[in-house]
Parts: C-alpha cells; structure tokens; sequence
C-alpha cells in the first residue's frame, strides 16, 4: 500500500495496541481523567504501553495532557480534544456496523459509549446477555 495513503497514514497511529479503546475510556464520565483513573479501567495495558500510548495519542493531537503540579505526587490528567472527540463518532459508526454484521451485544447496542459501565476491555468473541427489546445503535 501507498504510504501516502491517508488511510494508511491513519491506522499507523489507531492501529496501535490499545489506542482506541484509550481513546473510548476517556470518552466515558468526567472530562478529565487521572492517569491512575485509565489505568484502573484497563487494568490489562502495562503502565509502560498505557504511558507510551497517551504520549502518542497526545503528539496526534487527539488528547491533551495537564499536569497540576501543586500536589505530591504530581498528577497527570487526560482528555480528549475536538478531533479526538469527533474520532468518537467514527468510532459509534464502527460500533453500530459491529452490532449489526459482527457483534451480538444488546447491553453495549443499549447504551451510549458515554455511560458505558461495562468492566473493562472485553475480549474478542464476547458475547452479553441481551436484553429486551431491538438494539439502539448509539455512541
């Protein structure tokens, strides 16, 4: 493939180990999230690959990082920018194809991406109970 391609250029940074589901965690709750706050979300990425993807995800411009120095330890925070948080419908239209051809999950087609409560990245080929009622295709 084309190096100049832009979809080649793209997946050099979202096909990276954990970007995505990085990005998704900090799409759910508060604005800002501690370091320590993913982490404990994904509690299955190493500190170091966790460290490494924020670092890239932030030089993509797809979040921004502040650091409150007037603590001890010193603490990090995450959020994701404008472009990030449009990736994020991007990636509601890959969740919604997922339900519809992939993915048999009417917990996750239910409820918004947002108000996720699900624990933790799930494995591939998981499958939830269903609930009632058609899926809802939202992020």
């Amino acid at each position: 493939m084309d190096h100049s391609c832009t979809v080649y250029q793209t997946m050099e940074y979202l096909s990276k180990r954990w970007a995505i589901l990085i990005l998704h965690e900090l799409y759910k709750g508060s604005e800002w999230k501690r370091f320590s706050e993913v982490r404990k979300a994904m509690d299955e990425v190493t500190p170091k690959i966790l460290t490494e993807r924020l670092r890239d995800l932030e030089k993509e411009g797809l979040i921004e990082r502040r650091v409150d120095t007037s603590c001890v330890p010193v603490r990090s925070e995450y959020r994701l920018t404008p472009a990030g948080a449009e990736l994020m419908e991007v990636i509601g239209s890959l969740k919604a194809w997922a339900l519809k051809w992939k993915v048999d999950n009417r917990v996750c087609a239910g409820t918004s991406c947002r108000l996720c409560t699900l624990p933790g990245p799930v494995t591939a080929g998981t499958v939830l109970s269903p609930r009632d009622g058609p899926p809802a295709h939202r992020l």
